[in-house]
């Protein structure tokens, strides 16, 4: 069973950093294109970045210079560092594979930027 795991949110100040953290069991990893969602308070979801499994990222403009992924595939993790954090980074970052979109989604980490 595939199963997703996310950690290492928490409540911030604004300028502060995170790094999250997210497990992926039952397939193999390394295959897969991973990506970490945003979703802030009462809006959709979407993904904020993404990488392949040779380790080609890709981000949404409007986090790139502050938001970093990166993954080790011996560990079938995927990490989001997060600089500078804002008060609209505040939301629940969830992962998934982008390729798969694996079901049911993990629980999500929770990040609470205060200003």
């Amino acid at each position: 069973q595939v199963q997703l795991v996310e950690s290492g949110g928490g409540s911030v100040q604004a300028g502060g950093s995170l790094r999250l953290s997210c497990v992926l069991s039952g397939t193999i990893f390394r295959l897969n294109t991973m990506a970490w969602y945003h979703q802030y308070p009462g809006k959709a979801r979407e993904m904020v970045a993404h990488i392949l499994p040779g380790g080609n990222a890709n981000y949404v403009d409007s986090v790139k210079g502050r938001f970093t992924i990166s993954r080790d595939n011996t560990k079938n993790t995927v990490y989001l560092q997060i600089n500078s954090l804002k008060p609209e980074d505040t939301g629940v970052y969830y992962c998934n594979s982008l390729n798969n979109q694996y079901r049911p989604w993990g629980q999500g980490t929770q990040v609470i930027v205060s200003s």
